[in-house]
């Protein structure tokens, strides 16, 4: 059976956008679990913050036999301080796996005391050796790792004692900047659409659902965690009775990929290995079902928040489907079309008997 409703593209793409301009870096997520929990007031939910700092909402269903999660996460690639330098500038070390030239010459801030929001400082990440009238082929030449790459902070500041003296101390967080913009032909551009797009696309199925006067067809769990970028993110915080679980994450659009920017993107298998068939195949039906546009996918170097629940212990059947990104954990980009098939899928999920 699909299911008439009403999805506000609109609604989803001003939510994406506040939620991509918070910095997230995982471990100092905290600002956009509040951004999001606001957002899901406007649901019939109740919800709780974990000890670890996971969002958890609950949606009663019309059934409670068999019943089912959606988990994505607001925690983003980033950085913190490992050292101060001789020169005054800031040596790093990466939170979440990416390379350095993804993020080389982008503008970031330095935030004080190891805790979300407060004082922050402005800077930007360069190779130490970052003139080309100066080094020459060295700046091509040379490789972009921890101890050839760093912030220069936009301070007055050549030693360590006056960057120290501004506040600044190992352990602070580092956020790059999104850099977001919504094109007129509907692409979404910015860093961090990774999960941040698809946490819109719960959202956007949750009010189409809400707004037709439907709940969910089993009582489901809505879990947005703020560890993913480092392997455990969902590791914890879903009800043990729990069946199936949704990881709803970015596609890795890309050479040799399926997936792209305009679809709802199924994968079946990643680094982890394949997610479970009866998830794989009942994603595959309910889009065949309602004509929403598909792919189904492998991403090579890949892995889930559905993985870590499975890794630490969850019996639970997990599948995983997204929001087409292209140039992922770079600057990355979707189109609105995606968005809106992947929330038209994650509904027909929600709403399947």
């Amino acid at each position: 059976m699909t299911h008439s409703l009403n999805f506000d593209i609109d609604y989803m793409t001003d939510f994406l956008v506040g939620l991509l301009k918070i910095p997230s870096p995982t471990g100092m997520a905290g600002e956009a679990v509040a951004y999001t929990a606001g957002a899901l007031k406007a649901f019939p939910v109740e919800q709780k913050i974990t000890n670890k700092g996971t969002l958890v909402a609950n949606w009663a269903g019309q059934a409670d036999s068999a019943p089912r999660a959606l988990t994505a996460h607001v925690d983003t690639l980033g950085a913190m301080v490992k050292d101060v330098k001789p020169n005054g500038r800031l040596k790093l070390t990466k939170i979440g796996g990416f390379h350095w030239n993804t993020v080389e010459g982008e503008g970031c801030f330095i935030f004080f005391g190891n805790a979300d929001g407060g004082r922050r400082l402005r800077g930007s990440l360069l190779l130490y050796k970052a003139s080309s009238h100066i080094h020459g082929g060295e700046v091509g030449d040379t490789k972009r790792d921890d101890d050839t790459m760093e912030v220069r902070l936009d301070e007055r500041t050549s030693s360590a004692a006056e960057t120290r003296a501004l506040g600044v101390e190992v352990g602070d967080f580092v956020a790059f900047d999104p850099r977001v913009e919504v094109s007129d032909s509907g692409f979404v551009r910015s860093r961090h659409l990774d999960d941040k797009a698809a946490v819109a696309c719960i959202l956007g199925a949750m009010k189409a659902i809400h707004d037709a006067g439907l709940k969910p067809a089993q009582r489901a769990t809505i879990h947005i965690s703020n560890y993913e970028e480092v392997g455990h993110g969902a590791a914890a915080g879903f009800p043990p009775d729990l069946v199936e679980l949704l990881s709803v994450d970015m596609a890795a659009v890309g050479i040799g990929q399926a997936s792209d920017e305009f679809s709802a993107c199924i994968c079946v298998k990643d680094s982890g290995g394949p997610y479970h068939i009866d998830m794989n195949r009942k994603l595959v039906q309910l889009a065949k079902a309602a004509n929403i546009p598909y792919k189904t996918d492998i991403y090579p170097f890949y892995g889930s928040d559905g993985e870590a629940y499975w890794r630490a212990g969850g019996d639970v059947k997990v599948g995983l489907v997204g929001p087409g990104v292209d140039a992922s954990h770079n600057y990355e980009r979707t189109h609105k079309e995606s968005l809106l098939n992947t929330a038209k899928l994650i509904a027909e999920y929600l709403l399947a008997e």
